[in-house]
């Protein structure tokens, strides 16, 4: 059996023997490792081949950790591990791996028979141990050192990765967004409370937080309240007749007088609230923009917030594609589905998706199954916007269109389109968007270079008139220097022209493409229409058919009954 070992410093191939006596025991093999002498009769090691660089350390081991094997590594046991004296016959050893991916895709490529278990890592745990000893060439603190540098490259291409994937920002805006929201509703609850000391009759003529705090530091003191500040108070709030309402009742007001330090005190904090409900309502936007670039199909489907919340329960972007539809249904009930589990009751139907509008307006029959459908079609549209090259919301629209067909057959009984129609549909109408982009950034391309080739052709008219034509005193080479300038230039306006004309060329073969696409979508449902003619004709001639037929035999029937009567 031989172990395949990956450390920071490269990689190590070691023979373990004397398997049988040990007798693959978990338990013999933990006490072996802690001693050196005993575990070195265990293990051998065969072969070692260290990285070139610390940037091809960090290859090998990101492929490592994706499960997937190298051209190093498959050359390095092709060489040390041993060949079979019979080709195409199965290898007398087992390579011992510590993950079990890699192992498989070893098997795959090089059919080298790979085994990952309890005891495997335990005797990988001991060559981590004893390592250094094992190689000889390594200096104390190498080891070390090596392990730091590309635990450190390693983490920060990790933390690069996220950052580009942005989905990082998205989980931390709508973290910040929940908690503002139970903040703000604290603190405006506090403000109405602490002004209505002064002015209790106001928390019943506002009841908008935000509306309340700016009309509190508005007024400040009721006494001071009058009929002149009423249009000041109507663009606050909005409503006139609420606007003289607040004045007549500061006018018979029930609250106690408060001390001018305090009304300060009051001022800062309502102030405050001011500018975090505003500061929410950018946060807001921000995490729009966001959704809308990161998972535009997505939002298109469930909204922003909804979302968003799912991709931050998930964990990222990847990982809510990874989930299937019935995890995604309940995910956000985790304690309620293992509270079922264990009571053996009823599982739950749904989780953050029941925040969306579908399955508020479905009824409470068709809830479960309204939920079901959505945690179908979000899972479609979250693993478009994970795995996709261009954001497009045609895919989003389209599934939308899907749930609200749903709804409308469970409310009124009419039958939805199919998946294949839809998502043909949606296709369709996203290739040729792509084309159009194609041709929009192909044209804005030919009209620069015009301008450039103008800009060219302007600066070159004046250079050829104030040359000199005539040839004085042997200045025959300062000629020919020009006409091969010339020479030049002409060459470069032909290149140009016939790049401009390959250009036009391409744009003419996509408008012919795009035509021959639309006669044959034509074509094609043409043909459908006559196929569908044609059954409806074969159809209804059959069913002449039949009918004449029964009634040449109720005829027949009613002449032999006739014939009887006569006889009797």
């Amino acid at each position: 059996m031989y172990l395949l070992f990956e450390s920071s410093s490269g990689y190590a191939l070691f023979l373990a023997h004397g398997i049988d006596e040990i007798g693959q025991n978990t338990e013999a093999v933990r006490n072996s490792v802690s001693d050196l002498n005993r575990f070195g009769k265990v293990l051998q090691l065969t072969a070692f081949s260290p990285y070139d660089s610390a940037l091809d350390a960090l290859n090998q081991c990101n492929a490592v950790s994706e499960g997937m094997m190298t051209n190093e590594l498959r050359n390095f046991l092709e060489l040390n591990l041993p060949k079979p004296k019979v080709k195409d016959s199965e290898p007398s050893f087992v390579l011992g791996v510590a993950d079990p991916k890699i192992g498989a895709h070893i098997s795959e490529e090089t059919k080298i028979p790979c085994r990952s278990n309890e005891f495997v890592l335990e005797l990988l745990r001991g060559v981590r141990l004893h390592f250094e000893r094992f190689i000889k060439d390594l200096k104390p603190g190498d080891l070390e050192k090596s392990q730091l540098g590309l635990g450190h490259s390693y983490s920060r291409a990790k933390v690069k990765f996220n950052v580009n994937r942005v989905d990082n920002m998205v989980i931390q805006a709508i973290f910040l967004l929940d908690t503002l929201d139970k903040d703000i509703n604290s603190f405006s609850m506090r403000v109405r409370e602490w002004y209505s000391w002064h002015f209790p009759e106001m928390v019943k003529i506002v009841n908008d937080n935000y509306l309340y705090a700016k009309v509190a530091k508005f007024i400040e003191n009721k006494s001071e309240l009058s009929e002149d500040k009423v249009p000041a108070l109507t663009e606050i709030i909005g409503d006139e007749d609420k606007a003289k309402e607040i004045v007549e009742a500061a006018k018979a007001s029930m609250g106690q007088d408060i001390s001018p330090v305090d009304l300060i005190n009051v001022q800062l904090f309502a102030q405050r609230v001011m500018d975090l409900s505003e500061y929410r309502k950018k946060l807001y936007d921000y995490l729009v923009a966001k959704m809308n670039d990161i998972a535009p199909n997505l939002t298109s489907l469930i909204g922003e917030v909804v979302g968003a919340r799912l991709i931050s329960h998930a964990g990222s972007l990847t990982n809510l594609a990874k989930c299937p539809s019935s995890t995604l249904q309940i995910l956000g009930a985790e304690k309620a589905l293992f509270r079922a589990l264990k009571t053996r009751g009823n599982t739950p139907k749904y989780g953050l998706i029941f925040h969306s509008s579908f399955i508020g307006r479905a009824s409470s029959r068709n809830k479960g199954r309204m939920a079901r459908y959505l945690a179908n079609k979000c899972s479609i549209a979250s693993r478009i916007d994970c795995f996709s090259e261009r954001g497009t919301t045609v895919f989003g629209e389209k599934l939308r269109e899907q749930v609200e067909e749903r709804l409308d057959f469970y409310d009124k009984g009419v039958a939805p389109r199919k998946n294949i129609d839809v998502m043909k549909a949606a296709i369709e109408i996203s290739q040729t968007k792509e084309d159009e982009m194609d041709i929009d950034n192909a044209s804005i391309k030919k009209s620069k270079k015009k301008k450039v080739k103008n800009e060219a052709a302007v600066g070159s008219v004046p250079m050829t008139e104030d040359e000199p034509t005539t040839i004085a005193n042997g200045d025959a080479s300062d000629d020919t220097k020009s006409e091969k300038k010339k020479k030049k230039k002409k060459e470069k306006q032909k290149m140009e022209q016939d790049e401009e004309e390959r250009q036009q060329d391409k744009l003419e073969d996509a408008k012919a493409k795009t035509k021959k696409t639309e006669e044959k979508r034509k074509s094609e449902v043409e043909q459908y229409e006559t196929t569908l003619d044609k059954k409806k004709k074969k159809k209804r001639s059959s069913e002449a058919e039949n009918a004449e037929d029964l009634k040449a035999a109720s005829g027949g029937k009613k002449k032999k009954k006739l014939k009887i009567d006569v006889d009797d």
